[in-house]
């Protein structure tokens, strides 16, 4: 596809980077030179030092030729005016970054009269992300498949769990449970396992499975699984805000600190259901005094990472929270890694993986089967949803039958609604999508997991 990304900002470094490693032809937009610079220095990619706002740049990107416009400046509406100019001048799908609360409540108006394929609202999507992590207490992670009827859960084996030392094969005899594990984290090591595969205490495992057996699995294993009750909320910004109102309607109890007073008659004004707490979390006894000891979820979510570092190893210390840090510098990532911060949390990220998904289901309605696909582990994994057409070699074959690639494991199958988490004697139809693990990177045809 051709692609134009309006902005060089960290999301649109990301998409540039993630495209142009999938093929994609890629031009970056930017009022800044040093921001094209650099990213065409390290990237196979062209870029135009101008306005996406304007027509004759739009011109020069090759707007007439474009298959899809990305605009993630950091102004929604300049964001709205390239799509809207890009939709004149060509006959692209656009895409727009779109923060501001204010624009939420029209955003399906606005994307409908201006024809937007797609809007995408970084604190909104953080939020949803962390309310379903937040109700599932023992998951570090949650993707989701098949329109969220399958879910990927990452979480780490407890001491003394019934996982500790049990073979993968023998999890379905032995715990009665539906799901698959697909991935192991061992210390440095990261691989997909084989049904002879050992499981042991701290690693850090991946399984897939259906909402209800994932929950049925944690209450097997002994993992928590009760909702959280209450959550303590630093900074008062806008995914603050969102949280706190998906977090309330599940009746959760919420507890808001912000230094700035003004801002905490705002949020008493939005947010009538929450505790609000007008302090300085950073001072001395304040966090201890608002009870962060009795929370059983805590998240750092103001605009300074350092503020919010130093808060969530505090929160570690003194609770047994399950703790979120916001971070949108990753300059430091591999020291932010291995220090005790829990969930890491970048709305920058969570927009590009939202637009890249978008993208693959674009491709997918021009041919590729390809129906999702999340980028895992530090990108060391992928977790790829195929749609079985009539051409797949595989069809109506048991699995243990085929000559399937070492590290690609079919980790679920869709038929029609009806989740399967596969064994050996279990098979593909036309129609059905599948759920294939993989450390094995490029795979964009369900016939590729086979060997030659």
């Amino acid at each position: 596809m051709n692609i134009i990304i309006v902005g060089c900002g960290k999301v649109g470094v990301t998409l540039a980077e993630q495209l142009d490693q999938e093929g994609h032809n890629i031009i970056v937009v930017d009022n800044k030179s040093s921001a094209i610079d650099s990213v065409t220095n390290f990237m196979d990619v062209m870029g135009i030092v101008g306005s996406g706002a304007s027509y004759h740049v739009l011109l020069e990107a090759g707007i007439e030729n474009a298959d899809l416009l990305i605009a993630v400046t950091g102004s929604d509406e300049l964001n709205l005016l390239c799509c809207l100019i890009a939709r004149k001048a060509g006959s692209c799908h656009t895409i727009a970054r779109v923060r501001n609360p204010q624009y939420n409540d029209e955003i399906e108006f606005i994307k409908e009269e201006m024809g937007l394929s797609m809007t995408i609202n970084p604190e909104l999507e953080t939020a949803v992300d962390m309310a379903a992590l937040i109700k599932l207490p023992s998951a570090i992670d949650i993707d989701t498949f098949a329109k969220g009827k399958v879910e990927l859960l990452k979480f780490q084996v407890p001491e003394n769990s019934v996982l500790n030392n049990i073979k993968v094969m023998d999890l379905s005899s032995k715990l009665h449970s539906k799901v698959l594990v697909c991935i192991v984290e061992r210390e440095d090591q990261i691989f997909i396992p084989s049904g002879s595969s050992l499981l042991y205490a701290n690693d850090i495992i991946s399984i897939v499975a259906s909402h209800k057996n994932a929950i049925d699995f944690f209450q097997k294993v002994g993992i928590l699984v009760n909702s959280i009750k209450n959550v303590m909320l630093i900074g008062g910004g806008t995914l603050t805000v969102y949280l706190a109102k998906i977090l309330a309607d599940s009746g959760i109890k919420v507890s808001i600190i912000e230094q700035n007073t003004e801002r905490c008659e705002e949020l008493s004004d939005l947010l009538p259901n929450a505790m609000i707490f007008n302090a300085n979390a950073t001072e001395k006894n304040v966090l201890q005094e608002e009870g962060v000891e009795d929370a059983e979820a805590f998240a750092s979510l103001t605009n300074y990472d350092e503020e919010n570092i130093l808060l969530s190893l505090y929160a570690k210390k003194r609770s047994k929270a399950k703790v979120f840090t916001k971070i949108t510098r990753m300059t430091y990532d591999d020291i932010v890694g291995e220090l005790p911060l829990g969930i890491i949390i970048n709305p920058k990220l969570v927009t590009a993986d939202r637009i890249l998904q978008h993208i693959r289901a674009m491709e997918n309605s021009k041919g590729s089967n390809v129906e999702t696909l999340y980028k895992l582990v530090d990108n060391k994994v992928e977790a790829l949803e195929f749609y079985a057409r009539s051409n797949a070699k595989l069809l109506g074959v048991p699995l243990e039958k085929l000559q399937i690639k070492p590290d690609i494991l079919v980790s679920c199958i869709n038929r029609k609604g009806r989740i399967i988490i596969p064994n050996g004697q279990d098979h593909i139809q036309v129609g059905d999508t599948v759920i294939i693990v993989t450390t094995i990177r490029g795979l964009n045809d369900l016939n590729d997991i086979l060997q030659q």
